[in-house]
């Protein structure tokens, strides 16, 4: 009897969407009414009270910031609206990367006074890479000093975008009113009393009209670069149906060609309907996105599969938690379909994994389902090996996805256990978060004993020692945070070691001539044999491999990775009946010191991208600390009313400079850091 086809029309109605921004623009926020106005929820949560739905977790609901992304899932005008509130801290950038890999689409949050923002225009760049198209809410249109056609030309400066205004503010700040809907030409109005549930269109005056005829025009002129449709009927005068517009839009907006803006003010319940039918009507869904092009693991040659329930499977592992002692895996299917209790093939790491259980997602809650099929994100439970970034696939028809990208550490922290029981539990705790974050790193010191713990800022690290101590009731001691360095060569070497000893009883020899010279900075490592490997046994090549690749993470300057360097392996002199992998491992790490040795060699530490933002009776003082702080000013800009201080600065001078920047502006300035390069500042 013949398997009956699984329909994919339910393809059509779902939407993969995440919410990007700065921190503090009101993603959260706009996430929760959201949430209100789908029936998803029945009460309003607030960040400044803490009862966000989306950031359930305490070390978020205390500070007001989003750390983890939390997926949830809604329905809207009939389709099935997956959503990811991203985090807008630039430590936990990670996060963001591994939700844009998995996105369809995408909605950056901007706040109407501060425009675009450098960690909006860091996850905007991020979403660049992955194409993923993307609609723009300008929010706060009420706050004092809002602009509404300033954040447009910001959009076009820094982000070199094309955006189309489809919505304009009836009045701006505290005079702000009500939207302007540009495609009906009508006017929206919330209602207060309601809390935004109810809104009305009416039609505009002939005043109002005029007052948006240039507004029109612009959207229309615009647009008509990506549609010669709307060019045609434009040029000649002809009233364009917003049916047309819509189709048009769409069209643009998948093919990256143009960003509509809307407006609103999630706080105060204005704006998120229309923004929502716009996710509906202009984003993807996973039969228009991109498709998900992987490799063969045996052939390494491309391999995709169509977006399709009756395809074979691929799916993503793009995020692991750990609840109650339990790992969860948060997938990604693109094709094919996962169902609860079977077997799967984690292309990754070679293995089979049994999918226990699988859930639909909202937020901190789990709906437990049977099936997931291409198109959906859900959570799977009782993958045992599953990381961040695996591919699941069929053992008989395997595919490797793109993995999502590396990010490393830059500052450290020694923690050490209160007592001998308290060890073991800290090892434990520690792998479970690295399972979760792999943007964490854990070593231990083998002369001290203690543990060094590597993140990505001081903030994560600071989450993570609470989380520790909330979770698991460990409150180890801490030393004070020190900056991840990284070593390189600046100049050439080259060496001969030979190893040659015995081993239980069995004598190994292996001898390695080797050269190092310097790359250029962010060029990683390279290792090149430069001889016949074919007149090797490759187990002995193999091993070469692996005790240059080992040695070059602990360099000879402090025990640091070794980067920007390429190793050029220049002999391999053999002895007869003694030569063995086990000796040429061991003498490829002994070379590799005695050349690093040679070689005149640096540290490279981390370069932090400083921007502070103050008024201009500040000015001043403000690059006073930062020269205080070594730092190299690279810019001053004006930006809605305020200076943008851009500066260049070692991490290890900016340890308490946010107190210091507070005392120096009367609270008055703000500031973002983000990681650059690991390099020499001069």
């Amino acid at each position: 009897m013949s398997k009956k086809p699984i329909s994919s029309k339910y393809l059509h109605t779902i939407r993969n969407i995440g919410i990007i921004a700065h921190i503090d623009a009101g993603k959260t926020t706009l996430s929760e009414r959201i949430l209100f106005y789908a029936g998803r929820i029945h009460r309003l949560g607030e960040v400044h009270e803490g009862t966000a739905t989306m950031d359930f977790m305490p070390e978020e609901q205390e500070r007001g910031i989003t750390i983890a992304s939390a997926v949830t899932s809604c329905l809207w005008r009939g389709n099935s609206v997956n959503l990811i509130d991203t985090p807008g801290h630039v430590d936990f950038t990670v996060e963001v990367e591994r939700s844009l890999r998995v996105l369809d689409g995408a909605i950056g949050v901007f706040c109407a006074v501060s425009g675009v923002e450098p960690q909006s225009e860091t996850v905007w760049r991020q979403s660049e890479s992955y194409h993923v198209p993307k609609l723009a809410f300008v929010n706060k249109i009420d706050r004092l000093g809002a602009d509404f056609s300033g954040v447009l030309e910001s959009m076009r400066e820094k982000l070199g975008i094309k955006p189309l205004a489809l919505q304009v503010p009836d009045g701006e700040g505290a005079e702000f009113r009500g939207v302007f809907d540009l495609v009906r030409m009508e006017r929206l109005v919330f209602d207060a009393e309601s809390r935004g549930v109810e809104y009305e269109r009416i039609p505009l005056t002939t005043a109002e009209r005029e007052r948006l005829a240039p507004w029109r025009e612009a959207m229309l002129e615009t647009l008509s670069d990506t549609d010669d449709g709307v060019m045609n009927a434009y040029l000649s005068g002809q009233d364009i149906s917003p049916e047309t517009l819509i189709k048009a839009i769409r069209e643009a907006v998948i093919a990256l060609k143009l960003v509509p803006v809307f407006l609103g003010s999630a706080l105060k319940n204005v704006g998120v309907q229309p923004l929502m039918d716009a996710v509906c009507d202009y984003l993807p869904g996973p039969l228009e996105a991109p498709l998900q092009a992987g490799v063969d693991p045996t052939t390494h040659l491309p391999k995709s599969f169509a977006v399709d329930p009756e395809a074979p499977l691929s799916a993503l592992v793009f995020k692991v938690v750990m609840e109650s002692g339990r790992k969860q895996s948060f997938v990604r299917v693109y094709s094919g379909q996962l169902t609860e209790g079977e077997t799967v093939f984690n292309v990754t790491h070679g293995c089979e994994e049994r999918v226990a259980r699988l859930f639909r997602l909202h937020a901190d809650r789990r709906e437990k389902i049977e099936v997931a099929r291409a198109g959906e994100i859900v959570a799977a439970a009782g993958m045992r090996f599953g990381r961040t970034g695996d591919t699941l696939a069929r053992k008989d028809n395997p595919i490797l996805l793109e993995q999502i990208a590396d990010y490393k550490p830059v500052i450290s922290l020694a923690i050490e256990p209160k007592n001998a029981d308290e060890a073991d539990k800290l090892d434990e705790v520690m792998q479970r978060y690295l399972m979760e974050d792999p943007t964490l790193s854990v070593v231990r010191d083998a002369e001290t004993g203690q543990v060094v713990l590597s993140g990505m800022g001081e903030l994560h690290l600071e989450v993570l020692l609470e989380r520790m101590a909330r979770e698991h009731g460990l409150k180890p001691r801490t030393g004070k945070p020190q900056v991840v360095y990284q070593e390189t060569v600046v100049g050439k070497a080259e060496a001969e070691e030979v190893f040659h000893r015995e081993l239980g009883e069995v004598m190994h020899y292996g001898a390695v001539r080797l050269a190092i010279e310097p790359l250029p900075r962010g060029q990683g490592r390279v290792v090149q044999f430069e001889l016949d490997r074919s007149q090797f046994p490759q187990a002995w090549t193999d091993a070469v491999n692996e005790g240059l690749t080992d040695g070059l993470a602990c360099g000879v300057l402090g025990g640091y990775p070794v980067q920007d360097v390429r190793l050029r392996v220049l002999d391999l002199p053999r002895r007869e009946g003694e030569s063995s992998a086990a000796g040429y491992r061991m003498a490829a790490a002994m070379t590799l010191k005695r050349v690093l040795a040679d070689a005149p060699s640096m540290l490279l530490e981390p370069i932090m991208w400083v921007e502070v933002g103050v008024p201009d009776a500040f000015v001043g003082e403000v690059i006073g600390l930062l020269g205080a702080k070594g730092a190299k000013v690279e810019n001053i800009q004006d930006r809605g009313g305020q200076k943008l201080v851009q500066a260049y600065s070692a991490l290890r001078q900016m340890f308490g400079f946010s107190t210091d920047l507070r005392s120096a502006t009367q609270g008055r300035a703000s500031f973002v850091m983000k990681f650059a390069k690991f390099d020499v500042l001069v």
